[in-house]
């Protein structure tokens, strides 16, 4: 079994497949990260993926073992055949700079030259996606459409981007008005897709139709828009009248002292509300 498996991998018609595959992808100095993902595709298949992240080192071979001889020559003929596909996946122009170049370091001078434009990119998109909020009047589609391009163009980058990461920054660009289904979101613990969610949040967009949602601009310009959500005006409260000021036993309202009733400037003469007696205080009361 073990035979026939080197058998195919050893065949040619299987090896012009695979450069096939290869250049589907060629590199002109702005793909690096889609063209080198590629190159490693098919050279672990291969099982020469090795080469290009092993530094080949010059051997003695007076003084080395058979074994140490061995593994040398095999690590300069995979080397050379990877060199043959790098080479083979590239524009004229780049072919004449890397033509006496060894897979390592080849690949070490293109991370130098080319990788940082690609961070540069990554650090752009991640910048926007978490800054992004979405805008009054915009469709949840619109916005999830928006959201799914930052994660497509990330992995594009093969940046190790996790779904759920991503889903939290779209429930974290919502509106206010969407704070009910995050909090039932977050409650039942549910794990969602990206395209269930979009379902989900169609289904509450749908709920939130006919309100009207206003942005209030905040003193400060790095502050978060508040929204106020509502279905139309608001009826005012009357104000209550100035000579309201509480009420009586009975329910009736009153505006300080009963009418007809004089309060006497002498206590003695005062009438005690519990049993109706003049004289009548707590701090002197026989009977309380």
């Amino acid at each position: 079994m073990s035979s026939n498996n080197t058998a195919s991998r050893s065949n040619p018609t299987g090896s012009f497949s695979l450069m096939n595959l290869c250049r589907r992808v060629i590199f002109d100095g702005s793909n690096f990260m889609d063209w080198i993902r590629n190159i490693r595709m098919v050279t672990r298949y291969e099982y020469k993926e090795y080469v290009i992240d092993k530094e080949q080192k010059e051997i003695d071979e007076s003084t080395a073992t058979p074994q140490e001889i061995a593994d040398f020559r095999t690590h300069e003929r995979d080397a050379t055949k990877v060199a043959c596909i790098m080479m083979a996946t590239m524009t004229a122009e780049l072919q004449k700079s890397y033509e006496d170049y060894y897979p390592f370091e080849m690949h070490q001078d293109m991370m130098e030259r080319y990788h940082q434009s690609a961070r540069q990119e990554r650090y752009e998109i991640i910048s926007s996606m978490i800054t992004t909020r979405m805008k009054d009047g915009e469709s949840i589609t619109s916005h999830m459409q928006k959201m799914q391009r930052y994660v497509d163009h990330l992995l594009k980058l093969n940046v190790n981007f996790p779904e759920e990461l991503a889903i939290d920054i779209i429930l974290h660009s919502l509106p206010s008005c969407y704070d009910q289904f995050r909090m039932t979101y977050h409650m039942n613990k549910v794990e969602v897709t990206l395209s269930k969610l979009q379902g989900l949040l169609k289904t509450a967009e749908t709920g939130l139709k006919g309100k009207l949602v206003v942005t209030i601009p905040t003193p400060t310009p790095n502050s978060t828009p508040v929204l106020a959500i509502g279905k139309g005006r608001g009826k005012k409260r009357k104000s209550p009248s100035k000579g309201t000021k509480g009420k009586n036993l009975d329910g009736s309202c009153s505006s300080g002292t009963k009418k007809g009733f004089v309060t006497p400037s002498d206590p003695k003469e005062a009438e005690y509300f519990y049993f109706h007696e003049k004289s009548h205080w707590k701090r002197n009361c026989p009977k309380y």
